[in-house]
């Protein structure tokens, strides 16, 4: 039987989740990153899917309106070069990730490198999946 479990750190954000997965059981905490995540999930976890922000700090200013005016600058902040979040989510995923588990983040095809490399110092298997009809590409870290 499998569970759900979401975190995020805006509280805005995690009411909103709770509308969606709530309905199926689901469970979502407010946390940075693993802070605030239920200590019994460690190392059982299958299935780790983050979005964090991939936005560098200095291109924020070039997103489209709807993006810079309307989302909160936590949720499109990366860091200087877009992957400091994705660096720490990786850093940590291995005390979470169940033997075989998969760690998938969304992140550009720019900084998909720099990505690749933060789940192979976290110590992950890594590879990047894009999908060009939906212009998405995703980097996805198994666990040994």
């Amino acid at each position: 039987v499998g569970e759900l479990h979401a975190a995020d750190i805006d509280p805005v954000a995690v009411r909103c989740a709770r509308g969606n997965v709530g309905e199926v059981g689901g469970q979502v905490y407010v946390s940075d990153l693993y802070d605030g995540v239920p200590a019994r999930l460690r190392g059982r976890v299958d299935v780790l899917v983050v979005n964090a922000p991939y936005v560098p700090t200095d291109a924020i200013g070039l997103l489209p309106p709807e993006a810079r005016d309307h989302e909160p600058r936590i949720a499109l902040d990366g860091g200087v070069d877009g992957v400091e979040v994705q660096r720490r989510v990786a850093a940590g995923a291995g005390a979470w990730l169940a033997p075989g588990g998969h760690l998938l983040i969304e992140t550009s095809a720019r900084q998909a490198d720099r990505t690749v490399r933060a789940m192979v110092d976290g110590g992950l298997v890594a590879r990047v999946v894009e999908d060009p009809e939906l212009g998405a590409t995703v980097v996805v870290g198994a666990a040994p």
